[in-house]
C-alpha cells in the first residue's frame, strides 16, 4: 500500500491559517462564533467546556424539555435556554450547533442543523444506519459548512506523534496490531443507561459507543483501513434495572485484515471489571513497535529488537502536528478534556477559515460515516459468523 507522508510545512501553514482566521473572528464583537447545544447531559458539559476554551460565546441550549434546557443553561453558564430544538435552530445568531443527545436523534438533528445553515459538531455515532450517515456526509460536503464528529483521541499529542512515525516510515511496514477499549461501567446486572435501549442507542452499543473510537484511532494512526473483519458479540445481561429484552452487545471481539496486509485483533467491552477507560493500541512494524495507552496519554512505548523505551511528551522533541497540540510544558499532564478542547478549537477554526482550509486530522462527517460502515460490518459478521468486507 502506498502511504502519504505528512507534509509538515503544509500542515503547519494550513493550521496556522485556520487558527489565525478564528482568532480574528473571535476578536471582533460581532464576529465571535456563537454556539448552541442540543442536549443537557454529561457530553453537553464536556462540549461546553471546550467551546468556552475556544473563546466561543455560549449562546444557549435546547433539551428534552424546557425545564431541562433551563437547568442546563444555569449549570453550564449559557446565555439562555430554548423551548425547543426548532427554536434554537431558528435563531439566526447561532453559528455552530453541538448535538449531544441520544444516538437515534443524531441524524435528524444534524440534518436540520445543516438545513438551517449551521456548522455542526455531532456526537458519534453520526447515525444508526449507513444510509442516514451517508446522506449526512453528502449533505455536509455539499453545504460547505464545517461538520465534525468528536473522535477526540486523535487530539492527544502522542497519538499525532505515533501517526507521524508510522507515516514517515520509521516503523517500517506494518505487520500486526492489537487493540482494546475496556470499561466496566455496565459490568453489573443492575447497571443501566439509555444506551442499552436500542430505540435510543441504536442496534449497536459497545462497538458504536467505544469500539468506533478504537477503529478510528487505528485507521488514523496507520493511514490504512480495515479491509475485512470477523466479529463475535456477546450480550452478558439480557435484562437490566429499567430495560428488558436487551439486544445490544456488552462486548465484541474481532479479527481484522488491513488493506496494507497487516492483521490484528481488537477487543471492546463495557463489562471488564476494574477497567475505567482502557483504550490501548499497539502496532508492530518491521522496524519498530508503537504502543499508545489512553490512561497514560503523555507517553509512547517504542520497541525494537535491541530493547524498548518510553517517549515522553516534550513539545521540543515532537513532530510539528504533535507539538502544536502540546499546549502545556513537558511534565505537566494533558488528558481527555485537553484533547476535546483541541478538537472543538479545530472544528471552529474550520468553520471560519477561508477557502475551506481545515486543520490537520480534523474528523468530519465522512469519518463519522466510516465508523457507521465498520459498525454495520461488525454486526453483519457477528450475525452470520462469516468474514465481512468493509465497504468504503
Amino acid at each position: 500500500m502506498t502511504k502519504t507522508v505528512i507534509d509538515s510545512a503544509a500542515t503547519a501553514d494550513a493550521t496556522s491559517l485556520a487558527r489565525a482566521a478564528f482568532a480574528e473572528a473571535a476578536a471582533g464583537r460581532t464576529g465571535a462564533l456563537r454556539a448552541g447545544f442540543i442536549g443537557a447531559g454529561f457530553m453537553a458539559a464536556v462540549h461546553s467546556r471546550a467551546a468556552r476554551a475556544a473563546r466561543a460565546t455560549l449562546a444557549g441550549a435546547a433539551a428534552s424539555s424546557s425545564a431541562s434546557a433551563e437547568q442546563a443553561a444555569a449549570l453550564l453558564g449559557l446565555e439562555r435556554s430554548y423551548s425547543s430544538v426548532n427554536e434554537l435552530l431558528s435563531d439566526g445568531d447561532i453559528d455552530v450547533v453541538h448535538i449531544c443527545t441520544p444516538n437515534t436523534t443524531h441524524a435528524p438533528f444534524a440534518l436540520a442543523a445543516l438545513d438551517a445553515g449551521k456548522h455542526v459538531i455531532c456526537e458519534k455515532p453520526l447515525a444508526t444506519s449507513v444510509g442516514d450517515a451517508a446522506e449526512l456526509a453528502r449533505r455536509a460536503e455539499a453545504s460547505g459548512l464545517s461538520a465534525t464528529v468528536p473522535f477526540v483521541y486523535r487530539f492527544h499529542p502522542m497519538v499525532r506523534e505515533a501517526r507521524a512515525r508510522v507515516l514517515s516510515g520509521e516503523t517500517g511496514r506494518l505487520l500486526s496490531l492489537t487493540g482494546g477499549y475496556l470499561q466496566d461501567w455496565l459490568a453489573e446486572p443492575l447497571s443501566d443507561d439509555w444506551r442499552v435501549n436500542a430505540e435510543l442507542g441504536g442496534p449497536s452499543r459497545a462497538f458504536a459507543d467505544i469500539g468506533s473510537h478504537l477503529v478510528d484511532l487505528l485507521e488514523f494512526v496507520t493511514g490504512d483501513r480495515i479491509a475485512r473483519l470477523n466479529a463475535t458479540t456477546r450480550t452478558v445481561y439480557g435484562e437490566r434495572s429499567n430495560n428488558r429484552d436487551i439486544a445490544t452487545e456488552d462486548l465484541v471481539a474481532l479479527v481484522v485484515e488491513m488493506r496494507g496486509g497487516a492483521v490484528g485483533t481488537l477487543l471492546i467491552s463495557q463489562v471488564a471489571l476494574g477497567r475505567k477507560n482502557s483504550l490501548v493500541l499497539e502496532l508492530s512494524g518491521t522496524e519498530e513497535s508503537i504502543r499508545f495507552d489512553q490512561e497514560r496519554p503523555d507517553e509512547l512505548w517504542l520497541g525494537r529488537r535491541s530493547g524498548f523505551r518510553h517517549l515522553v511528551r516534550d513539545p521540543g522533541l515532537l513532530s510539528p502536528d504533535a507539538a502544536r497540540l502540546s499546549v502545556v510544558p513537558a511534565g505537566h499532564p494533558m488528558g481527555y478534556q485537553d484533547a476535546f478542547n483541541a478538537f472543538v478549537a479545530d472544528s471552529y477554526a474550520a468553520a471560519v477559515a477561508p477557502d475551506g482550509a481545515r486543520p490537520e486530522g480534523l474528523p468530519t462527517f465522512a469519518d463519522g460515516l466510516r465508523a457507521v460502515r465498520v459498525t454495520a460490518a461488525v454486526l453483519e459478521s457477528a450475525a452470520s459468523g462469516r468474514w465481512v468486507e468493509v465497504t468504503e
